[in-house]
C-alpha cells in the first residue's frame, strides 16, 4: 500500500482542525518512515525477490519493530500521547493515533502473510491483495479519489497556490505510484532506503500545502462582508 496511506491523511485532515495535513501526512506514513532508518541500523531486514507478490518484488524478511501488529499498535499509542500532551486536543490525539495503526491495517490487506504479531512471534499477518494487482489498483484509486473529494469539499477556498500546492502532491504520488508498477526492482537495499528517506520530503511538502490553505482562508475570511 502506498497511496492509500496519503488517502487516509487527506482524509483526517478533511474531518478534523486539529493537526495539520504534514502531521496527518507523518501519522500515516510513519511506519514506512522510521524503517529505512531501522534497515541502515541493521535492526530489519529486506531482500529484493522478483515474483514474491505480483505487485511488488520486495520480501519483507524482518521488519518487527516498525509493522508488527504490536509495534503499531505501540506507535500509534505514542503518537496519541504526544499530541494529547502538547496540544490538549483529545479528539485530534485519537485521529493521529488512528492514522497510525490504519497503516498496519491497509498493509494487512495488501501483504502476504509477513506482518509479524510482535518481535519473536512466529505468528503473521496479510491477506496478500498484491497478488491481484488490478484489485490492489482498484482500491488505492477509489481511496484517494474519495480523500481528494472530502479534502477539497472542506477546504472551499479561493486560491491558485494553494490548490496548486495540494493537486501537484496528488500528481506526483500517481506518479510515483505508476513508475514503481512499471520500473524494474531497485538494484540494492541502498535503492531501497534511499527511496524511503525521500518519503520524509512528502511530510514537509504536506505542512507546505497546509500553510497555503490557511493562507487562503485567511484571506476569504478578511474580504467575506460581515454578518
Amino acid at each position: 500500500m502506498f497511496i492509500g496511506h496519503y488517502s487516509v491523511a487527506f482524509a483526517a485532515r478533511a474531518g478534523t482542525d486539529g493537526p495539520r495535513l504534514g502531521t496527518y501526512i507523518l501519522a500515516a506514513q510513519w511506519l514506512d518512515l522510521i524503517w529505512p532508518l531501522f534497515l541502515l541500523l541493521g535492526w530489519e531486514r529486506v531482500r529484493i525477490d522478483p515474483g514474491n507478490t505480483a505487485f511488488t518484488p520486495l520480501e519483507f524478511v524482518h521488519y518487527p519493530y516498525s509493522h508488527s501488529l504490536l509495534a503499531a499498535t505501540g506507535w500509534s499509542a505514542l503518537f496519541f500521547l504526544a499530541y494529547l500532551f502538547l496540544r490538549r486536543n483529545l479528539i485530534g490525539a485519537l485521529w493521529l493515533g488512528g492514522a497510525v495503526f490504519s497503516h498496519w491495517v491497509l498493509d494487512w490487506i495488501t501483504h502476504r502473510p509477513d506482518l509479524p504479531l510482535s518481535p519473536g512471534s512466529p505468528v503473521f499477518f496479510g491477506l496478500g491483495l498484491w497478488n491481484a494487482p488490478v484489485g490492489t489498483v482498484l482500491l488505492e484509486g477509489a481511496m484517494l479519489a474519495a480523500a481528494v473529494f472530502l479534502f477539497l469539499r472542506a477546504y472551499r477556498h479561493k486560491g491558485t497556490t494553494a490548490l496548486l500546492a495540494f493537486w501537484s502532491l496528488v500528481i506526483l504520488l500517481a506518479l510515483i505510484y505508476v513508475a514503481n508498477m512499471l520500473s524494474p526492482p531497485p538494484p540494492g537495499q541502498a535503492a531501497i532506503v534511499a527511496a524511503g528517506l525521500a518519503l520524509w520530503l512528502l511530510v514537509a511538502w504536506g505542512y507546505w500545502i497546509d500553510r497555503h490553505w490557511a493562507k487562503a482562508r485567511s484571506r476569504q475570511q478578511a474580504t467575506s462582508p460581515a454578518e
